[in-house]
């Protein structure tokens, strides 16, 4: 269970910065050269580079060079486990909007039944 949390840990720490969700977002449409994620970024490539290696540490991107041309790609796998973890609070907080609504519905005096 420690290392599912401390993949989670990684994989929330890199999508806490807007940069870096961005560029999740642009490669689950398919692997991009460095040059291409960086070009919408007001930031110089040194800084673009810090993002990209917090991404690839953290195991959401993988990185290849061939010649001059580094290409990123999504890493799935650890992207789906922050989904999965996700989904399962969203069925969590599902079941408790519904306990919520049970409870407003069924115990809670109606204002219709206390007219004075």
């Amino acid at each position: 269970m420690e290392n599912h949390s401390s993949d989670l840990d990684s994989a929330f720490h890199a999508l806490a910065d807007p940069t870096r969700r961005a560029v999740v977002s642009r490669l689950t449409r398919g692997p991009a050269p460095v040059s291409e994620l960086a070009r919408p970024f007001a930031m110089g490539l040194p800084s673009f580079m810090k993002h990209l290696r917090v991404l690839e540490a953290d195991g959401l991107i993988r990185t290849e060079k061939r010649g001059r041309v580094r290409t990123c790609r999504i890493d799935a796998g650890r992207l789906a486990a922050a989904e999965s973890w996700l989904a399962q609070q969203r069925v969590e907080w599902q079941a408790a909007a519904d306990r919520l609504a049970d409870y407003v519905e069924t115990r809670m005096p109606r204002s219709e039944d206390h007219d004075d």
